[in-house]
């Protein structure tokens, strides 16, 4: 079972870039690439999945208990002749700097997964040698098989990093040149999504050329891991429709595949061009995405506004999640100060701010919602620039956050659930089948709860 993490000194390494090089030169060898993102990022997957021809899962060892990390990981990586895992910020940085907890490195022990070092050469040479063996001998029991080589000059730069690699034992594995038009240009929220970066198949080609991918197939194999797969509940069945555009896009597919193996008919809407609902959905969700960079196309598609707030009337299922809650709320104020119209079905506002929210959070359900009942601790990650413009009226979650201060957050009431917080539907089977349930009750959901 072969799999590779790979693993930098840093964010800004390159290690995006060298995944999907990686990624590509083995697909146009021939061999079924499994592409993984280790964190809850949405953005690095979209590069991933273009260049493997595969969805990109994403493994989070936060968001998902040991044993579902090891069941969903191997669900995805079973057809595979390969799995390419791309780690997150350093090697060893998690949510704790005293420890590996929720690193890349703490997921490689997890998979038993030979790592990769992706190391930025540019200005460097012996050096390189240093930090690849710190960053080995740092932490217990972690197979580092080898280093590729980013930005370096050319091929008599990779040769003096080469040498003084040899005399620590790390084989060079491949180096890329530097490039700057392989450098993925940022957006205000991070990377931009591969649907909106340039890509030339053959320039990409040329640039991983000088991997060398016999000796990455020699040092990816791995044990088999033995974890019993997920298999689709045979009880009821719901549709749940879901926005998926270029305003809404931020999913897991392993969570949606939870939804399905739960009963779900998954069925893709677009909150920007639809005139309304698909036919027969019991419930919707939401996700995470860009309304504010369509803030003026999806305020202008008034059909599909009222569509949603009727269907949230009738006390059917709304989940919304970040972008989700914007476009919900009642108005979106985007950077330049224009307010735009939005859905109306929580009494909130919400609006641009130059300040990033961002981490991982442990909630508690304030009330009963379609994903968790009341008091259940669930976790999740933030990450967004936009804000309430007052207090959250109806909460839904509550946590303490890094001063100890409560914090309360989202919106819960009836049927509706809103929030910034980004949970993985398919943490748990039970919440993949709450949700299925919620959505099957047909008819008679709006005389199980109300809305406000």
């Amino acid at each position: 079972m072969r799999r590779l993490v790979l693993a930098a000194p840093h964010s800004g390494s390159g290690k995006t870039t060298v995944a999907s090089l990686l990624c590509l030169a083995l697909r146009h060898r021939g061999l079924r690439v499994a592409p993984f993102k280790l964190g809850p990022d949405y953005l690095d997957p979209t590069h991933l999945t273009r260049a493997a021809g595969q969805p990109t899962r994403n493994l989070d060892s936060f968001l998902l208990a040991p044993e579902r990390l090891r069941v969903l990981f191997a669900r995805a990586a079973a057809n595979a002749d390969i799995s390419v895992l791309e780690g997150v910020m350093g090697l060893y940085d998690g949510r704790d700097p005293a420890s590996d907890e929720h690193s890349t490195a703490d997921l490689a022990r997890r998979l038993a997964a030979p790592v990769v070092l992706v190391i930025d050469a540019s200005g460097s040479a012996r050096t390189v040698a240093a930090v690849a063996q710190g960053l080995r001998d740092f932490g217990p029991d972690l197979n580092v098989v080898g280093v590729i080589l980013n930005r370096v000059a050319g091929a008599g730069h990779a040769a003096l990093c080469e040498v003084a690699l040899s005399q620590i034992g790390l084989p060079t594995l491949g180096f890329v040149t530097h490039d700057p038009t392989l450098h993925l240009p940022e957006r205000h929220l991070g990377l931009l999504s591969a649907e909106q970066a340039s890509w030339n198949e053959g320039e990409v080609l040329r640039a991983a050329a000088n991997l060398k991918l016999d000796a990455l197939l020699d040092v990816s194999e791995a044990p088999t891991l033995r974890v019993p797969l997920p298999t689709p509940s045979p009880g009821r069945r719901a549709v749940l429709a879901y926005a998926h555009d270029e305003a809404f896009h931020f999913y897991y597919p392993d969570a949606l595949d939870a939804l399905r193996d739960a009963g779900a008919d998954l069925i893709p809407f677009s909150p920007l061009r639809d005139a309304g609902l698909p036919p027969g959905a019991g419930g919707l969700l939401l996700g995470g995405g860009y309304p504010e960079a369509h803030a003026a196309e999806l305020s202008a598609n008034t059909s599909m506004r009222a569509a949603i707030c009727t269907f949230a009337a009738r006390g059917r299922p709304v989940i919304g999640e970040c972008g989700g809650l914007m476009y919900l709320a009642e108005t979106l104020e985007d950077a330049g100060g224009q307010v735009f119209e939005m859905c109306g079905v929580i009494p909130y506002r919400t609006r641009m701010a130059p300040r990033l929210t961002l981490g991982y959070r442990e909630a508690t359900a304030l009330t009963d919602s379609p994903i968790a009942p009341a008091g259940q601790v669930l976790r999740g990650h933030e990450f967004h620039h936009s804000v309430l413009t007052h207090s959250p009226t109806h909460p839904g979650y509550t946590w303490t956050d890094h001063t100890g201060a409560r914090v309360d957050e989202g919106y819960a009431h009836g049927n509706v659930l809103a929030s910034y917080l980004h949970v993985h539907h398919g943490a748990t089977e039970e919440m993949a089948a709450r949700l299925v349930e919620a959505c099957s009750w047909g008819e008679d959901a709006s005389s199980r709860r109300s809305p406000p």
